[in-house]
């Protein structure tokens, strides 16, 4: 069991940092190459909306990382 958590963690943790790396900052970092962030967004509003559904994605992973490591250590 200790295991199958182990593996998740991983999973969760290069996760969290692939959405991370996604946020655009101030350089516009790796979300620029995705077209995540940035200037010129569409005409449906499709720029804050999707940074807002990356700010979601990335809290839930957060939280769930979290939760996780709690899980691992009372193990």
């Amino acid at each position: 069991m200790y295991t199958f958590f182990s593996v998740i963690q991983v999973i969760f943790a290069i996760v969290l940092i692939f959405l991370i790396l996604l946020h655009s900052g101030k350089d516009a970092g790796l979300s620029g190459a995705f077209g995540v962030g940035g200037a010129g967004g569409s005409g449906i509003g499709g720029g804050s909306m999707v940074e807002k559904n990356l700010d979601r994605a990335t809290v839930i992973v957060a939280v769930l990382f979290a939760l996780n490591t709690f899980l691992l250590l009372k193990i």
